[in-house]
């Protein structure tokens, strides 16, 4: 069976340098925005969805993306960049980070439904890491070093649960806010925070 055709196929046959961009955690409710940007030279890769991943898929795939890229970074929004620039400023802000961080400079870009301001050739569909390798290595580098921010998060707050669900809203998440408060790593302006009363 003949794999799809990459979304970046027509940049790589151009000759382009391609960075594929995606984000972790813009729906938390606590934590930090990460976005991977990866430079995978042309081929066909195992990479997919980070979401689709076990941890230990996405720990055993982010090796084999460090291996094989061409050149890849990471960018970070903080909590208090999230509050005070809004989600999708603070996501912006991260992957304009992590397209500075990267050793090698992209020619054309292609991102999960990112609308990144650029000169540079862009492509930005949604699901995009489910038919690009670059944004898909890019998700697996994302998702694995928020993973790890915040298992530092939940050592530094524990109680929460940040280690199991990452900032997300879950049942136990909710639980623990009603019963703690929110931490200094809550995101404020998340209604489900701004709501809670003050203990």
């Amino acid at each position: 069976m003949t794999p799809p055709t990459p979304l970046e196929a027509p940049f790589w046959q151009a000759g382009l340098k391609v960075a594929g961009l995606d984000e972790a955690g813009r729906g938390a409710w606590a934590g930090p925005i990460v976005v991977g940007a990866v430079i995978l030279p042309p081929g066909v890769y195992p990479f997919r969805d980070s979401k689709t991943l076990s941890p230990r898929e996405r720990e055993r795939l982010a090796g084999e993306v460090e291996r094989v890229a061409l050149a890849f970074a990471l960018g970070v929004a903080e909590v208090e960049e999230i509050d005070r620039l809004g989600v999708l400023r603070a996501t912006l802000l991260a992957a304009e980070r992590a397209l500075q961080a990267l050793p090698l400079p992209p020619e054309a870009l292609v991102t999960d439904y990112l609308p990144l301001k650029t000169p540079l050739p862009l492509l930005a569909p949604p699901r995009a890491d489910g038919s690009s390798p670059s944004v898909a290595a890019a998700s697996i580098l994302a998702k694995v070093h928020r993973d790890r921010l915040m298992a530092e998060l939940d050592r530094l707050y524990p109680g929460y649960g940040f280690a199991r669900h990452k900032g997300y809203g879950t049942e136990e998440h909710q639980k623990a806010l009603l019963a703690l408060g929110p931490s200094p790593v809550h995101r404020w302006c998340f209604a489900p925070i701004s709501r809670l009363p003050l203990l």
